[in-house]
């Protein structure tokens, strides 16, 4: 069952007497796009109905409204549309139909479930438009509430609020998807509804990070939106907006949602590709004049609303993929103008190891402390400005020559702050682990480790800790800090150094 079900009697209505303003004729068809005659009451974005033989009919959207013909997006297999058939205006907006069981299926862009034997319950089913105009400023509040990612490099540095739009931006294999799955991960137990759209992407990839989902109990609250690469381009274009309208439903319901777009470079090549088969006039890059559009009316609907309008968010998390680190492309430049923030993953620090490869010297939130638990922001205050004199520090010691004692500390223990920012994927970190672990690093505990060490003995200090001080965990994943907590913390790694030195 989808959207394409519900508008089967509204066709009949229409095709036993069709006004003339809402019946056209196809033109010419060519890669999944239609141009057609007639159809001057068509409105933009209305689903019509290809006649491609008596008992049956495709369905398409009208992308390009022009003074003599009309442009469709086909939504379905375009082999048997042909010219001289005839369309149907059925003045239905495009939307997609979503209720609460929609949890834990994968869709694609007009809303037909991709499993066999699974369907929405369309009595239940509300219909939520794929283009909306986003909440005004006064039905907004500002970001205070973090969202914890369970990854210490973006908990710490580039923190992230319920209601921001935080970029993912790096090369191809920099470990984008990785940071947002993991990100899915972490939200288990922590009432946030989860919406992953694969744009473009294989289907092979999807279908792991999909069985990935179904093996940790995420996609429980989580929904998948897949347009692959083998799809129709149109449904890579709309898929976004499948998934921010699926996303809308529950923020509407006074829920807090987490929407990641994977990636929206395919998304703005998809566009591309759709605008010149149309013959809209190109620009940069060959990209149509209103790219920048495309996204910013898409991560505009990332909001937190006020508590007038049910106090419900959507965070917003885009990723696009450079070339050769290049941030200055077109699309690149775009989004990071849309967003709050970026987190910028590196290929040099991936291949030496580093991961998750975030480089914390560009990388940025521009919603700060605001929206960071207390503790966290505490402890990880002087963290940036460390990694930040190790790099200068590490580049200057390359030439040679002999450093002061001051100087050889401050490289051993920016070495040990890097590798203590080093994470497995799949291992997210709850945000008392996040704090004892910097703590660990700022008081100095890594410092007398070799480097390649750390990451075990982080691991070990953290099941120490969970095993014996449970209490002392579930006050700091409280967010709190105060003087008493702090003693406790460093009572708890001092005893975890002293059975450390027994074994």
């Amino acid at each position: 069952m989808s959207l394409l079900n519900t508008i089967g009697s509204r066709i009949d209505e229409i095709s036993s007497a069709p006004s003339e303003a809402n019946v056209g004729m196809i033109t010419s068809v060519k890669d999944g796009v239609a141009i057609a005659e007639g159809l001057q009451a068509v409105s933009y974005n209305e689903i019509v109905q290809i006649q491609v033989r008596d008992d049956k009919w495709i369905t398409a959207v009208a992308f390009n409204l022009e003074t003599h013909s009309t442009g469709l997006l086909i939504l379905e297999d375009y082999s048997e549309v042909a010219a001289n058939q005839k369309v149907i205006g059925t003045n239905q907006i495009l939307s997609i139909p979503v209720e609460d069981s929609i949890l834990g299926k994968a869709v694609n862009a007009i809303g037909q479930i991709l499993e066999a034997g699974q369907a929405i319950n369309m009595s239940k089913a509300v219909l939520m438009p794929l283009e909306k105009i986003a909440p005004g400023v006064m039905d907004r509040q500002p970001v205070t509430r973090p969202l914890q990612t369970g990854i210490l490099v973006v908990d710490a540095l580039v923190n992230v609020g319920r209601g921001q739009r935080e970029l993912i931006i790096g090369d191809r294999q920099t470990g984008k998807t990785t940071i947002a799955i993991d990100t899915i991960l972490n939200q288990k137990g922590k009432d946030m509804i989860c919406v992953y759209v694969a744009i473009g992407q294989k289907q092979s990839k999807t279908k792991q990070i999909i069985e990935k989902l179904r093996a940790t109990g995420a996609m429980e609250y989580s929904v998948v939106v897949s347009a692959s690469a083998s799809d129709p381009v149109a449904l890579q274009y709309l898929a976004p907006y499948a998934g921010v309208s699926i996303a809308e439903y529950f923020m509407d319901k006074g829920k807090d949602v987490l929407v990641i777009y994977d990636d929206l470079s395919k998304h703005a090549w998809a566009y591309r590709q759709l605008s010149l088969l149309f013959r809209r006039p190109p620009g940069r890059e060959a990209y149509p004049g209103d790219v920048f559009y495309l996204h910013s009316r898409l991560l505009e609907r990332a909001a937190q609303l006020s508590d007038a309008k049910g106090g419900g968010s959507i965070t917003a998390l885009p990723i696009i993929e450079t070339q050769a680190g290049d941030v200055s492309a077109y699309v690149p430049t775009n989004v990071i103008s849309i967003t709050d923030g970026q987190i910028f993953l590196e290929s040099d620090l991936f291949n030496s190891g580093i991961r998750p490869a975030v480089n914390p010297g560009i990388s940025v939130t521009r919603v700060g402390g605001s929206a960071q638990p207390k503790n966290l922001k505490k402890v990880s205050g002087s963290l940036k400005l460390e990694l930040a004199q190790y790099r200068e520090l590490a580049a200057f010691s390359k030439f040679g020559g002999d450093l002061d004692k001051e100087t050889e500390k401050r490289l051993i223990h920016g070495a040990a702050a890097t590798q203590l920012l080093v994470q497995k994927p799949a291992k997210p970190y709850a945000l008392g682990e996040e704090v004892t672990i910097i703590y660990a690093g700022n008081k100095g505990y890594l410092d007398k480790l070799p480097v390649k060490n750390i990451e075990k003995w982080l691991v070990d200090l953290v099941d120490f800790i969970n095993k014996f001080y449970f209490d002392l965990m579930i006050e700091l994943n409280k967010g709190i800090w105060k003087d008493e907590l702090e003693a406790q913390v460093k009572e708890a790694i001092e005893e975890f150094v002293q059975s450390q030195a027994k074994s």
